[in-house]
C-alpha cells in the first residue's frame, strides 16, 4: 500500500455498550512478547501526518486538552499489566471491507503487544548495523506510548482500532485472537486552533493517525477498512469532522484519502523543507452528523 501518514486522551462518561457478537478467551496476565519479525526494507504506513520522524510522532500522539505532550510509560511487564483489563467479550466490528473486520483494540497485554509489533514494523527505518537491536528498542517505545494512552484516556477521547480477517473456523483453530491483527489506526479527539479554524460549527474533531498495515497485507484494502471504521467511530461519538495529514508528495496516500472523501484545506509552509522536513497537507472530511445531535452528545 502507498505510504500514508497521520500525526496524533481523560474520566467522562463511557460509551454505551454496543451489541456483542463474538467472544474472546480471557487474558489473565501478561504473556511473552510477540517475537519480532524481520524489519521491512522500507515501511508502508497509513495515517495522516506523522511528520519526519515516526518515532517522535508515536511518542507524542497523546496530548492533554491544553496541548501538553504526555510522557511515556516504561514498557515493562508491570506497565502492560497495569494497562490491561480482563475482557471476555469484544465489540462488534465497526466496519467490514473486502473480508477484513475492524474493531476497537481489547485492552489486554497480548493485543497491545501485537499492536506495537504492527506499528513498529510499519514505522521502523532499518539501520545498517544492529538493526534487530534498534527494532526491538523502537517497538518497546511504541508499546510504552500505547500503554500510556490506554491508561490515561477515557473511552470517548481515544481509541486504537485493529483490523483482522473476519473469523472463520480455520483461523479460530490456528491462531490466538491477537495474532490475527494485521492493521492498526489511532483515533483521538482533538481541538487544535490551527485545525479548528477550518471547521464550521465545531471546536473539536476526530484525528486519524498512524495507520499501519503489515507488509504482507498491503494493497488488499486493509487501509480502506481502517478508514471506514474511523468514520463509524466518529459518528458514534457525534463528531462532525474527521481530520488527518499526509505528505504533500505522497500521491498514493492522498489518492486514497481523496477517494474516501477527504479534502485538502491547507499545507505546511515552505520553510519546513529548509530544516529537512517533508511538507504535509491537512485533509478534512465532514461527516453526516446533524447539528442537533452534536449539541446533545
Amino acid at each position: 500500500m502507498a505510504v500514508l501518514r497521520a500525526s496524533a486522551l481523560f474520566p467522562p462518561q463511557p460509551l454505551p455498550p454496543s451489541s456483542r457478537s463474538r467472544r474472546r478467551p480471557t487474558c489473565r496476565g501478561v504473556v511473552a512478547a510477540v517475537r519480532p519479525g524481520r524489519a521491512p526494507s522500507r515501511s508502508s504506513v497509513h495515517g495522516g501526518g506523522a511528520g519526519a520522524g515516526a518515532k517522535k510522532w508515536l511518542l507524542a500522539t497523546g496530548r492533554r486538552p491544553g496541548g501538553e505532550v504526555l510522557p511515556c510509560l516504561a514498557a515493562t511487564e508491570e506497565g502492560v499489566g497495569a494497562a490491561s483489563v480482563v475482557e471476555e467479550e469484544e465489540e462488534e466490528y465497526l466496519a467490514r471491507e473486502a473480508g477484513w473486520g475492524v474493531r476497537r483494540m481489547a485492552r489486554v497485554g497480548e493485543e497491545m503487544r501485537r499492536v506495537a509489533q504492527v506499528q513498529a514494523e510499519a514505522f521502523h527505518v532499518p539501520v545498517a548495523l544492529f538493526n534487530d537491536f534498534f527494532f526491538d528498542f523502537f517497538k518497546a517505545e511504541v508499546l510504552s506510548a500505547l500503554i500510556y494512552k490506554v491508561r490515561n484516556s477515557p473511552p470517548d477521547r481515544y481509541a486504537c482500532l485493529v483490523a483482522e480477517e473476519a473469523e472463520t473456523a480455520a483461523t479460530q483453530l490456528s491462531q490466538a485472537p491477537y495474532e490475527k491483527i494485521i492493521g492498526v489506526v489511532d483515533c483521538t479527539v482533538q481541538g487544535e486552533d490551527d485545525v479548528v479554524k477550518h471547521l464550521q460549527g465545531a471546536d473539536e474533531y476526530l484525528y486519524v493517525s498512524g495507520i499501519a498495515v503489515l507488509p504482507s497485507f498491503r494493497r488488499r484494502k486493509v487501509g480502506t477498512a481502517l478508514l471506514k471504521a474511523c468514520e463509524a467511530l466518529g459518528l458514534q461519538w457525534r463528531h462532525k469532522f474527521m481530520v488527518l495529514r499526509a505528505y504533500e508528495d505522497d500521491d498514493g496516500a492522498r489518492g486514497l484519502y481523496a477517494k474516501a472523501g477527504y479534502v485538502v484545506v491547507s499545507r505546511d509552509p515552505d520553510w519546513v523543507t529548509w530544516v529537512g522536513r517533508r511538507r504535509r497537507v491537512l485533509m478534512i472530511k465532514e461527516l453526516p452528523v446533524h447539528d442537533t445531535q452534536i449539541e446533545h452528545k
